[in-house]
């Protein structure tokens, strides 16, 4: 998946900029970092999958990432504890940051999981 982060990074952007966000925001720069690490995380960690899904959803008072993978390999929330591999810390720490959360959701097919990362839209947002 040579290239994966860089180009979700892109298509986020791209997103972003649909949904209204100014990409001077640290809202933008939040999500964008989230969404890297994610999909590096599943490019390094995810061996069983060939592929990562990531999705963008946005509500007049939330925006929702989620990157998903095939892998059977199960992760939870006690990784972003560990001193080794801060990435899913840094998720959480930013999700806590704009008063949203992290969440390991099982696949609806059974395999996989999805990383779901809420974000509370700031006053004022589009």
């Amino acid at each position: 998946m040579p290239g994966s982060v860089r180009a979700s990074r892109e298509r986020t952007e791209r997103s972003l900029v649909l949904f209204g966000l100014k990409s001077s925001s640290s809202l933008f720069g939040a999500v964008l970092l989230v969404v890297s690490e994610l999909v590096a995380n599943a490019v390094r960690h995810a061996q069983e999958s060939p592929e990562a899904e990531v999705t963008l959803h946005m509500s007049d008072h939330m925006l929702v990432a989620g990157v998903a993978d095939l892998d059977p390999s199960p992760i939870t929330l006690a990784d972003a504890g560990r001193t080794s591999g801060t990435g899913l810390r840094t998720v959480a720490d930013l999700a806590r940051t704009f008063g949203g959360d992290l969440r390991i959701e099982p696949s609806t097919s059974g395999r996989g999981k999805t990383v779901v990362v809420r974000f509370i839209l700031p006053g004022g947002t589009p």
